[in-house]
């Protein structure tokens, strides 16, 4: 049993697919399947179950799978710590994230760091969902993520930042266009623009819908928040969609019409320890949360009870 036996059983675990890892590391499909089968006599236990569109890890594999993870993720950390030293580099700070965050909340940071630490590295790995940004986490991948601050995760701190209040995107030449705020009973009637159906601001907003009773209708469906705004400029629909910094500079071909009724989306920091991270990747964290951009306001509760009266 090798580290790299763990290493590649990890992967396979969250893959689901054995050619997958193989294409993934540019190896045979046999090479990896043979480092399971060394865990697999070392252990005196099958680790994987064979499925029709894939492998899933047996309830034996699960247990080292967990242990493999947790156990990699702390080596991982130390080894590059230590590399870092023994090469004296300034050290690294690996981040994952959605692909719209490093544009709307880290871009003064990014700047001030790189100021800073000029002999540092800054890694970004995107992502799709806060699902696999606690995966890379807890893997050792990278240091610090910025997700949707929602259910606790075993192994994992989060600490929310800042919170995001709902806007809705349309066209200037839209008839919504001329609201001042949107009250919920009015989103039943738009031609909505779906978020990722695996992201946690989708599951965010879809909880916010049927507290409310709203269920609109859809077409459309994006990877992204930005894509959502861009489809609403071109008239494919109406976004809803986070207030995020610079949003609302005027003069575009959008309006953001404040959704006061919706709860706001709170996003920020996970890591897997706070008082395990390099003093690099705290310094980045702390310059994020500090940063001075701003988020929309959304008006008082009173503004949407006033445009109830005059429509």
């Amino acid at each position: 049993m090798t580290f790299d036996d763990l290493r590649v059983f990890v992967a396979v675990c969250r893959a689901g697919s054995l050619s997958a890892v193989a294409r993934d590391l540019s190896c045979t499909q046999s090479a990896v399947s043979q480092h399971v089968k060394r865990l697999e006599r070392a252990t005196g236990v099958r680790l994987l179950e064979r499925r029709p569109r894939g492998v899933v890890p047996t309830p034996e594999g699960l247990v080292l799978q967990a242990a493999a993870r947790e156990g990699l993720a702390g080596l991982d950390s130390a080894l590059r710590r230590l590399g870092e030293l023994a090469r004296g580099e300034a050290g690294s700070v690996r981040v994952t994230t959605g692909s719209t965050t490093v544009r709307h909340f880290m871009s003064e940071a990014v700047v001030a760091f790189r100021q800073r630490h000029p002999g540092a590295t800054l890694e970004f790995r995107t992502e799709t969902s806060s699902r696999s940004c606690f995966d890379a986490l807890t893997e050792g991948a990278v240091d610090l993520a910025w997700v949707t601050i929602g259910l606790p995760v075993r192994g994992i701190e989060q600490r929310p930042v800042v919170e995001l209040p709902w806007v809705l995107a349309v066209r200037d030449d839209d008839p919504l266009a001329r609201r001042t705020s949107v009250p919920a009973a009015d989103l039943a009637g738009i031609r909505h623009i779906r978020l990722p159906e695996n992201s946690a601001s989708r599951a965010h907003l879809d909880t916010a819908f049927a507290r409310i009773g709203v269920r609109p209708t859809s077409d459309t469906g994006v990877a992204d928040w930005d894509t959502a705004i861009l489809l609403a400029e071109l008239g494919v629909g109406h976004a809803v969609v986070p207030a995020l910094p610079g949003q609302d500079a005027p003069g575009g071909p959008l309006r953001f019409l404040p959704l006061p009724d919706l709860p706001p989306l709170p996003v920020g920091w996970a890591v897997r320890s706070w008082d395990a991270l390099t003093p690099l990747a705290r310094t980045f964290a702390d310059l994020v949360t500090s940063a001075r951009w701003a988020v929309p306001a959304v008006p008082a509760q009173r503004t949407v009870a006033a445009d109830r009266q005059s429509h």
